[in-house]
């Protein structure tokens, strides 16, 4: 007896020609870092199983780069222009420089004048439609959102959060309270 299995549906259907768009940035990617140091560069793997607000990730060690597939549908054109050289950059960095800070000196110069983009730590996307469930606490500045993984550390008496500016303990919001007695 035969079964046939039927792929897992991904979390986000992916229109193919974005896949193809996303292969041919890297690929344009990499042929200008090439022409730009007179070395060939090993391609990396890429996948587009990231999910929350980051936008990509590139894992050194096993060359491979990870993207996000809701913020490229969202943000394609930006995506290929800034998010996919600011990866590669990082792989570039490790495949020159070994073990360097991930947006060091090193990285910035790479990104400057191998691809003529300022170097920034994190894209400017709109994150709403991937950010997860948020919760409010407060401290004499006013309002602060957590995280529900720091709102759960919070619950289970594991954490406390102090606000950046006036150093107070955040205590969760009185709807919250009441839950959590």
């Amino acid at each position: 007896m035969f079964l046939t299995l039927k792929p897992m549906p991904s979390p986000v259907s992916i229109a193919n020609d974005l896949i193809i768009q996303l292969k041919q940035a890297c690929e344009d990617s990499y042929l200008r870092a090439e022409e730009q140091l007179q070395r060939k560069i090993p391609r990396a793997s890429i996948s587009l199983a990231l999910r929350g607000r980051s936008a990509g990730t590139a894992h050194l060690q096993q060359n491979k780069l990870r993207f996000n597939p809701v913020l490229l549908q969202e943000n394609s054109s930006e995506f290929f222009t800034t998010v996919v050289p600011h990866e590669i950059c990082h792989l570039l960095c490790f495949q020159l420089f070994g073990r360097v800070k991930p947006h060091g000196k090193e990285w910035q110069h790479l990104m400057r004048s191998i691809y003529g983009l300022t170097p920034r730590v994190t894209h400017s996307f709109n994150v709403q439609s991937v950010s997860g469930s948020q919760f409010t606490y407060y401290c004499q500045c006013g309002p602060i959102m957590l995280t529900i993984r720091r709102h759960n550390k919070v619950v289970k008496q594991q954490m406390k959060y102090r606000c950046r500016r006036c150093q107070q303990i955040l205590a969760p919001e009185v709807a919250t309270l009441a839950k959590l007695s």
